[in-house]
C-alpha cells in the first residue's frame, strides 16, 4: 500500500482520520509506525497529503491529516475492453486504476463467454474495492468510471460517439499493418480511446464496426499476448508516445 486512501467517513471534524479494518492492519503489520511517524494519505476523489500517526493499534489507526497536493494527472487514455475472464478482471481493474485510466468500458464480444458477466466482481462495490487497491498502488485518488455493456452492437451504435466524440481512436488487432509505436497517439492534451479485444481477438465484424467509427488498427508485432499482459503494455506504449509527441 503506497497510499492510505481516506473516505469521507474516515475524516473527523478535528482534522484527524480514523482508519480500521484492512487498512489499519496493513499500517500495523507493514509500516509498523511509531507515534509521530508520517504516512502518505489521500482523500478518495480529492487531494493527497500526509497523515501523522497519533495512535496506532492492530485494529485502528488515528492520523492527523493534512491534504495539500493534487493527485497525479490522468493518463488521458480510455479503455474499451472486451469482458475478460473473471480471474483476469480483478488484476485488470487494479492495473487500469494504478495506471491512471479514468474510463473503462467492459463490453461483450463474440468470443466472450456469456457466463463472464455473471461474476460477482461486476457488483458495483466489488469493482470499487479493486479500483481502490489500484489507486493505493499508483498513489492516486480519482476513481475511474467503469461501464459494463452486455451488447456490443447497441453500445457501438448508440453510446460510443457520446463517450469519445473528440478522442483519437485506436483498436488493437493482430492483422493491422501498423505497430503500436507507429500509431499517432496524439499529444498530451488529446484524449485517446483504445479498444482491446478478448483472447483470440475481435472478430472481423467487430473490427469493421469500430473502424467505421474512426478506430485505427495497430498490432503488437509478432507476439500474441494475453489480455492481462497486453493491457498494461499498450497503455504504457501509448503514454510514452503521448509524452514524446507532446
Amino acid at each position: 500500500m503506497n497510499l492510505i486512501l481516506l473516505t469521507d467517513d474516515d475524516l473527523r471534524p478535528d482534522g484527524t482520520a480514523l482508519i480500521t479494518g484492512r487498512r489499519a492492519r496493513h499500517v500495523a503489520e507493514v509500516h509498523r509506525p511509531a507515534i509521530g511517524a508520517v504516512l502518505a494519505v489521500g482523500r478518495v476523489g480529492g487531494r493527497l497529503g500526509r497523515g501523522q500517526v497519533i495512535r496506532a493499534a492492530p485494529d485502528e489507526v488515528v492520523l492527523q491529516v493534512v491534504l495539500e497536493a493534487e493527485p497525479p494527472p490522468a493518463l488521458g487514455v480510455d479503455l474499451l475492453l472486451a469482458m475478460p475472464r473473471p480471474k483476469m478482471l480483478r488484476r485488470l481493474l487494479q492495473a487500469v486504476a494504478s495506471l491512471g485510466v479514468k474510463r473503462l468500458v467492459l463490453v461483450n464480444s463474440f468470443r466472450v463467454e456469456k457466463s463472464y458477466f455473471d461474476t460477482p466482481l461486476l457488483v458495483a462495490e466489488a469493482i470499487r474495492e479493486e479500483l481502490l487497491l489500484g489507486l493505493e498502488q499508483g498513489r492516486d485518488t480519482i476513481l475511474p468510471e467503469v461501464l459494463v455493456r452486455k451488447r456490443f452492437k447497441p453500445f457501438v451504435e448508440d453510446e460510443l460517439e457520446g463517450l469519445w466524440g473528440a478522442a483519437r481512436r485506436l483498436i488493437a488487432h493482430p492483422a493491422a499493418p501498423a505497430t503500436v509505436e507507429r500509431c499517432r497517439a496524439g499529444n498530451a492534451n488529446e484524449p485517446v480511446a483504445v479498444a482491446i479485444g478478448p483472447e483470440g481477438g475481435w472478430i472481423p465484424y467487430e473490427v469493421q464496426m469500430l473502424e467505421a467509427r474512426g478506430f485505427e488498427g495497430f498490432s503488437l508485432g509478432p507476439r500474441i499476448l494475453r489480455v492481462d499482459t497486453a493491457v498494461p503494455f499498450i497503455l504504457g506504449q501509448l503514454a510514452l508516445a503521448r509524452r514524446l509527441s507532446g
